[in-house]
């Protein structure tokens, strides 16, 4: 589960990465990329620009940073992807909040719910990696005591 849960979070994370650096840079470029302006009329922005450069720098540069961390085995690799994958949720939330839903939304969210549960089996928070039969299970808890 380990070498998995490694390999399918720096490629989860590069995608995230990559997505939301594109993201910003076109949202910055094009102001929104195509998304109608009177989605913003509630908030405290006039035009895409802020939120762009948040989209592609703080999510874009927290997903390359945790992938960068990962793929090297930095000691605070999993602190970061779970920042990550965090910071990835709570920007669709804002998002939803702010423009309502898109499906694409559904897939952003996915990814970085996916980042945390994957970071959650990396550092063994989810259960052990090799599935034991309940006879093994006693004589280890046995050994242990």
């Amino acid at each position: 589960m380990t070498r998995f849960a490694r390999i399918a979070l720096i490629i989860l994370l590069y995608f995230g990465a990559l997505s939301a650096i594109g993201g910003g840079i076109l949202g910055t470029v094009d102001n929104g990329g195509g998304v109608p302006l009177e989605y913003l009329r509630s908030t405290p922005f006039t035009s895409y620009l802020i939120p762009s450069l948040i989209l592609g720098i703080v999510i874009g540069g927290t997903q390359g940073a945790a992938a960068i961390l990962l793929h090297r085995r930095n000691a605070y690799s999993s602190g970061a992807a779970t920042v990550a994958g965090f910071g990835m949720m709570i920007w669709i939330f804002v998002e939803l909040a702010i423009i309502g839903y898109d499906v694409l939304q559904t897939l952003y969210f996915g990814l970085g719910a996916l980042e945390v549960l994957l970071v959650l089996g990396l550092v063994g928070a989810l259960g052990p990696a090799v599935k034991t039969s309940p006879t093994q299970s006693v004589t280890r808890r046995q050994r242990h005591r």
